[in-house]
């Protein structure tokens, strides 16, 4: 019989991502990142203190965290059991579903381990606390392998709940230390089949699919079936890692009571410095209300400067210092003080 709802089993039927063992910096940067598809490193982090501390039990890794806890308060995010875990917009989609605080961490661990005994939770998390300023001493003592120091991670701490598909400006290794993720995964052109929802009032601060993925509905969104025919899904357990490079889409679930997840975000930004996430929101300011036919003009210039392969240079002496080539101190200084002089008119 015909249904507009997709099978929860449909799901367990993803192809997972590919999974490196034994994975060195030099094989991360040469084999890995260049492939430019999600990876999976089971046990990258299986020696981390945290990990062991978990392996205990959860409260001994709970104590171990307040054991570094700086009692600085962190971005918690806090929603009605009613939500079931989905943060998410509010119904007219000028919001969100949720109540954000900024909490002590030992206080949002009282109410995560309270919660564990209630029959309908409320949805709490952590959300990208920084771990440096929160933790200090986690990092030295729980290094990541793959990633020098300058990437700074951030933690995830909370309940069960569900992220729908976003993306990321940056390239992504997210580390499971207690709790099992799941990750759905899409590649960037399913933009078109993920239903994006409003940019500017966004949960996190990007545009998310507003298909439920636990229950999708494809009477409301047919087009997400062949966004699953291009999706891959794997659960993590704890000291598992994976890789997701900017901007595959990517869904997490959150499967048990208590779940941390700690992430590094690193590359993803050119050398201007410039994030592309603010280009392509410059760029739909400028260009979205334009006539079809000047719009569609202007996509040209857009293939021909960054997309279609052309070298726009092949015909130019050598050494130009251009916007298209590498720019002098002083040209990028004048180029960003004539983009904020254009955004201010």
């Amino acid at each position: 019989m015909y249904t507009s709802r997709v099978p929860k089993e449909a799901n367990n039927m993803l192809p997972k991502p590919p999974e490196w063992g034994n994975v060195s910096p030099a094989v991360f940067e040469s084999e890995v990142v260049p492939l430019y598809k999600p990876a999976v490193f089971r046990g990258l982090v299986r020696d981390w203190p945290a990990v062991h501390r978990n392996a205990e039990s959860v409260a001994s890794l709970l104590e171990y965290l307040l054991t570094l806890d700086s009692e600085q308060a962190v971005y918690t995010v806090v929603g009605d059991p009613s939500i079931n875990g989905r943060f998410f917009y509010d119904e007219q989609f000028q919001g969100v579903n949720y109540g954000i605080v900024g909490a002590a961490l030992r206080s949002t661990i009282e109410h995560l381990v309270r919660a564990r005994k209630l029959p309908k939770p409320p949805a709490i998390a952590v959300q990208a606390a920084n771990v440096n300023d929160a933790l200090p001493g986690f990092t030295a003592e729980n290094p990541l392998p793959l990633l020098g120091s300058e990437s700074e991670p951030t933690f995830w701490l909370g309940n069960r709940a569900v992220v729908a598909p976003h993306f990321d400006v940056k390239d992504n290794i997210a580390c499971v230390v207690t709790g099992r993720r799941r990750f759905t995964l899409f590649p960037p052109e399913q933009i078109h089949n993920l239903y994006l929802g409003p940019i500017l009032d966004a949960p996190g601060g990007v545009p998310i699919s507003t298909v439920d993925i636990r229950n999708p509905d494809l009477e409301r969104f047919p087009r997400y079936a062949q966004a699953l025919e291009s999706a891959m899904q794997v659960e993590l357990e704890p000291g598992d890692a994976i890789y997701i490079p900017a901007p595959w889409w990517h869904a997490v679930e959150s499967l048990d009571s208590i779940n941390l997840l700690v992430n590094y975000w690193f590359a993803g930004v050119s050398s201007s410095g410039i994030s592309p996430k603010a280009s392509l929101l410059h760029s739909i300011m400028g260009l979205r209300g334009l006539p079809d036919a000047q719009r569609s003009a202007w996509g040209h210039f857009f293939n021909y400067y960054l997309f279609d392969g052309t070298d726009a240079t092949e015909h130019w002496p050598s050494g130009v210092l251009d916007v298209v080539t590498q720019m002098s101190p002083q040209q990028k200084a004048s180029l960003i003080q004539f983009l904020s002089e254009s955004l201010k008119n």
